[in-house]
């Protein structure tokens, strides 16, 4: 059972930066691709991007693309989502996943969901 933990949510204005982190407990974090997520009120969860087990490879939805960025630490069991000139469409609880095995965009292919963190983005 893989338990994520994620933090750095909050509010910050459009156009500037937040860097959200989601801490595994498990020691096989190196195993598992991971990926970020989020929904916004009266919308469905959506991917946002992801990152390979070895993070030489990364993914990302057309709507964050070339303002969001993935990475990992694996010996932290850490995974980081840096969001630079944020938007107003881009407050949503953000949420981390896990999943053995390729980056995926389905929701119900990840095996493993933290509790969310809030990021919201004021005018």
């Amino acid at each position: 059972q893989v338990q994520l933990v994620e933090s750095g949510g909050g509010l910050v204005q459009a156009g500037g930066s937040l860097r959200l982190s989601c801490a595994a407990s498990e020691r096989t974090f190196s195993n598992y691709a991971m990926g970020w997520f989020r929904q916004a009120p009266g919308k469905e969860r959506e991917f946002v991007g992801g990152i390979s087990w070895s993070g030489g490879s990364t993914y990302y939805a057309d709507s964050v693309k070339g303002r969001f960025s993935i990475s990992r630490d694996n010996a932290k069991n850490t995974v980081y989502l840096q969001m630079n000139s944020l938007k107003l469409e881009d407050t949503a609880v953000y949420y981390c996943a896990a999943r053995r095995n390729s980056i995926v965009t389905p929701t119900t292919a990840w095996d493993y969901w933290g509790q969310g963190t809030q990021v919201t983005v004021s005018s």
